[in-house]
């Protein structure tokens, strides 16, 4: 009776970690996988953008030089581009690792579909692919920064946060888009956020000449995009013209896009990766 009492007693599970835990793992499966292919990355992460600056910061910058530049502030050309163009940089950083690396985790080397077979939630996974894009971006803007300060664009010591505003953009951009690419059957609409989205906001954000050059019915539109906060915010930073109500208006907008992208990727990952 007692052997058969124990044999009927209920088997204690282990505890499962805490979601922390897992998505930590799934940060280091990232951390793997970046190890033996980083190389393939430097070209677009690192000198891509520096050319991109040479060529517009002093190709077209010397010809606005030589009109004056009193709309730009009183600085150089190449001063008043180089914090958008990091601002852009961490855009483009954070499409491009949550649009094609999500939908290849579903699609083309389904890790997803592997992780999904261990311990790790749907939210689990999600956390732990937008802190590997996090560090991606981090390397990819530091990078430029760097270079920035190694050129002479850098104007002011409020520099020193052009980093983890650089991070914040990249991450506002990359949770929804991650949200979304999951949701995908096939590649095709990818092209679309890119095509659509990130090339007009690159022309139309103050990236490359001052908002206030737009016609009058365009400018709240540009206000209301995205980038230009994005943009806004390193630029203030680079150049020293930091004001506390703007700068607190810019990171708001920015983490409210990171949390409800956050909050619409744990919905769109549980319901593509709970089968």
């Amino acid at each position: 009776m007692a052997a058969a009492a124990r044999a009927a007693a209920p088997v204690a599970l282990p505890e499962l970690p805490s979601s922390w835990v897992l998505s930590v793992r799934q940060f280091r499966y990232g951390l793997l996988w970046y190890r033996r292919t980083w190389r393939s990355s430097v070209w677009s992460s690192v000198f891509g953008p520096l050319f991109y600056l040479g060529a517009m910061g002093y190709g077209i910058g010397s010809l606005v030089d030589k009109n004056g530049t009193a709309s730009l502030g009183g600085v150089p050309y190449v001063v008043f581009v180089a914090p958008a163009v990091l601002a852009v940089h961490a855009m483009n950083s954070g499409l491009n690792n949550a649009l094609f690396p999500v939908f290849g985790g579903m699609h083309w080397n389904k890790n997803y579909i592997a992780a999904r077979a261990t311990m790790l939630r749907p939210a689990d996974i999600l956390r732990g692919h937008l802190l590997f894009i996090s560090m991606l971006i981090a390397i990819n803007s530091a990078c430029f920064v760097v270079m920035m300060a190694a050129l002479g664009l850098i104007r002011s010591p409020w520099a020193v946060l052009l980093l983890p505003a650089s991070v914040l953009l990249g991450f506002a951009f990359a949770a929804p888009s991650a949200a979304w690419a999951v949701t995908l059957d096939n590649m095709t609409p990818m092209n679309y956020p890119i095509r659509f989205g990130a090339i007009p906001l690159m022309l139309f954000s103050g990236t490359f000449f001052p908002i206030t050059q737009l016609p009058g019915w365009v400018r709240p539109v540009a206000y209301a995009t995205p980038l230009w906060h994005g943009v806004a915010l390193c630029r203030a930073l680079s150049l020293g013209t930091v004001d506390a109500g703007s700068a607190a208006i810019n990171v708001g907008y920015l983490v409210a896009m990171a949390v409800v992208g956050l909050c619409w990727g744990t919905r769109t990952y549980r319901r593509r990766l709970y089968v």
